[in-house]
């Protein structure tokens, strides 16, 4: 099989999976679109070495991390457009998903970058420590206190917003 062919399965095959990762990590669509799309066409130039790999998919999630934390095209994606939430209709419990959900956003998004970084590899892709740090290019230790002052940081932000308080 050609490298060219390869890469195109390979993208067929976890495109999808790979723009929910960047999504998470972002929280913007279109921005999660333009971080995969930018990191596959750097690959897609060295296919060949990188399936020669343990791991392609590791190896481009990694590349996926390390652009959004330092993309130099900085949008204003704290700025989201939000639709009215629809008023509740009997019961309440989707709405209280989505009202969840969009705090939780918020509170991600509250973070600096290697943060929510931390958070999302630890928590969405339920990956340990010792990876994580290796994803990152940091040590253990790194990666707990990135994510203890993350929690600390959402909990505050909880706190003061009231956000997840009954009452």
């Amino acid at each position: 099989m050609r490298p060219a062919d390869d890469f195109d399965e390979f993208v067929h095959g976890r495109g999808r999976a790979l723009l929910r990762f960047a999504y998470v990590l972002c929280g913007d669509a279109h921005l999660a679109e333009d971080l995969v799309q930018e990191v596959l066409a750097r690959m897609h130039r060295r296919w060949d070495r990188i399936t020669a790999m343990d791991s392609a998919e590791a190896y481009v999630r990694t590349a996926i991390v390390r652009q959004f934390l330092t993309w130099s095209r900085r949008r204003a994606y704290r700025e989201a457009v939000r639709a009215d939430l629809p008023e509740p209709t009997g019961g309440d419990e989707p709405q209280q998903q989505i009202v969840a959900r969009d705090q939780m956003w918020r509170l991600l998004h509250g973070l600096p970058r290697a943060q929510r970084a931390v958070l999302v590899l630890r928590f969405y892709l339920d990956l340990p420590d010792d990876e994580i740090a290796v994803l990152l290019d940091c040590g253990q230790s790194t990666v707990r206190s990135q994510a203890a002052r993350a929690l600390s940081r959402m909990r505050t932000l909880m706190n003061e917003t009231g956000v997840g308080v009954d009452g």
